[in-house]
Parts: structure tokens; C-alpha cells; sequence
């Protein structure tokens, strides 16, 4: 297995705490979601790095101790894909992978779309692409149930003093209280979370990613160029904030989707269920040419 180290990318002006595994230039890049971090990845770089990437899993902009800009619209999607480019330029890519979840894998979609640095292909774990999501909720009730938490996060203040609750315990117990498997998720995996939680002015930066992007939707009015990319979406099914309708209605997005449900995972998929989703990634990049 490779070896994983810690170091820094400076990309579109700011400075990137990253993890990564693996030599050369093609790059693999691994974005995570909320309330996460590079740590999310742990289990994905050392088998990207085998099968030839090399695999970088940045803190992404307000996390950790990457760089934290104040100000709301200092996290609209625009900054956010312009960030994946700066870091695949920063890594001088050759080729080009985007792995993705939850909020990261929103910003792979957008950049999918729009980016001005073409992909050889595409991963998203546990998010619809927006076109699916803007389909979905404007029918059902249930998903916008689901989804009140976005509702929330526009407050000012409350949701930071949520999430930092008991000296940020409330942000590990996301993790275990949506977990299927919450062996997966000892003290030892939530209390890196907990501790991201409470770096000052984390919070405020990690829930501005909610704050800034209510408009998301609107930015394309309903025209979304397709997806050349070979992509490969990964979906935990027991996923307590996304429903699995939104797994559906793909082709008009995506040239050439493969998609893989897991039953009984949830939206933690490539935590909670690593060595399925290892599998599914080596499968995939196999049967894509996107293997050494």
C-alpha cells in the first residue's frame, strides 16, 4: 500500500493542506464533503496510487488549515471549481480524475460542466447531479423533508453553535448518528472531525458552502451541458438526507454513467464501506482505461 503524506498546494491564490499517495502527473484528485476533511479519503489513496495516480486529497478552502477567506461569497461554486483547476494545475496534471462527495461532489459536477481543465473521468459518491436534484425536490414533498437542514444553514449563528455543541461533539455525532455501520466511526475517526469543528472560524466557513450557493440551480436555467466524461456514481442507499429516486433520470446529463447502489451503506459510502467501494473504483478505472 502507499504511503500516505501531508503537505501543501498553493493553488488560485490560496494554500491547500493535502494529503496524497502515489507519483506523477496524472492526478487523481479527491474532494470531500460536510462536514469532513482529506481524512475522508484515507482508505481510497493508497488504492488510486496502486493503480498509477497519483491521488490528492486537499482540505478544500475554510477547512482545516487550508486557507479560510471571510465572507460568504468567498464560497460560491464559481471560486470553488476554480480551486479543482488551480490544484490540477498546481499538481501539473496530465490526465485528470475527479473523486467526489457530498459537497465535493457538487463542485465535481459543476466542474464536469463547466471546467475550463477536461476530465478523463468522474467519481461522485452520494450527490445528484443538479439537474436531477432540481427535478426531484420540485415533485417530492419527502425530499424536501429531507433537505430541511439547507433551510437551517442559512441562519446566522444558530447552525455554527449546533455543530459546535459540547465542544464539538455534535459534528461526531453526525457521523454516527446517520452511520449504518457506526463501527466504522470509533473516537479515534470522529474526533478528527470534532477537533476540525472547533479551529476558529472553520464552522462559519464549512456552513458558507450552504449560505452562498442557494442560487446553484438558477446559474444553468435549466440548460446543463452534458457530461463527456466516463462517470461512475457510487450510492449508499440508506442515505438519511438524499433519497434513492435521485439516483435516476441520468441520460440527458451523462454520456456514459455506470451507477452502483449499496444496500444497506450510508451517506458516508467510502468510509463506511471502503472495501466495496475500493472494489467498485478498481473495477471501474479498469474497464475505462484509467489505470496504470
Amino acid at each position: 500500500m502507499a504511503e500516505i503524506r501531508t503537505g501543501r498546494l498553493e493553488a488560485n491564490g490560496l494554500s491547500f493542506v493535502v494529503d496524497e499517495a502515489g507519483l506523477g502527473d496524472d492526478v487523481a484528485l479527491c474532494l470531500h464533503g460536510f462536514p469532513e476533511s482529506r481524512f475522508s479519503w484515507r482508505f481510497q489513496l493508497p488504492l488510486l496510487a496502486g493503480l498509477g495516480w497519483r491521488a490528492i486529497a486537499p482540505d478544500l478552502r475554510g477547512y482545516g488549515h487550508s486557507s479560510r477567506p471571510v465572507g460568504k461569497a468567498n464560497y460560491h461554486v464559481s471560486h470553488l471549481v476554480e480551486d479543482v483547476a488551480g490544484l490540477f494545475e498546481a499538481a501539473g496534471a496530465r490526465r485528470r480524475l475527479l473523486v467526489a462527495h457530498d459537497w465535493g461532489a457538487l463542485i465535481a459536477w459543476v466542474y464536469a460542466m463547466e471546467g475550463r481543465l477536461p476530465l478523463d473521468g468522474l467519481v461522485i459518491m452520494n450527490v445528484p447531479h443538479p439537474g436531477v436534484f432540481e427535478r426531484v425536490i420540485a415533485h417530492s414533498w419527502r425530499q424536501r423533508l429531507r433537505s430541511w437542514y439547507v433551510a437551517f444553514f442559512q441562519l446566522p449563528g444558530l447552525p455554527e453553535m449546533m455543530m459546535t455543541a459540547r465542544d464539538g461533539r455534535a459534528t461526531a455525532d453526525a457521523f454516527t448518528g446517520m452511520a449504518i455501520d457506526k463501527s466504522r466511526f470509533p473516537p479515534a475517526v470522529t474526533e478528527v472531525y470534532r477537533v476540525n469543528a472547533m479551529i476558529p472560524g472553520a464552522m462559519t466557513a464549512m456552513i458558507n458552502y450552504y449560505r452562498a450557493n442557494t442560487d446553484l440551480t438558477s446559474r444553468f436555467a435549466g440548460v446543463y451541458p452534458v457530461i463527456e466524461a466516463p462517470t461512475l456514481m457510487v450510492w449508499g442507499e440508506e442515505d438519511a438526507a438524499l433519497g434513492i429516486e435521485l439516483t435516476e433520470g441520468y441520460e440527458p446529463f451523462v454520456r456514459d454513467l455506470t451507477l452502483r447502489r449499496l444496500p444497506g451503506v450510508s451517506h458516508w459510502v467510502q468510509q463506511e464501506a471502503p472495501e466495496v467501494v475500493n472494489a467498485l473504483l478498481s473495477v471501474w478505472l479498469k474497464e475505462k482505461g484509467l489505470s496504470g
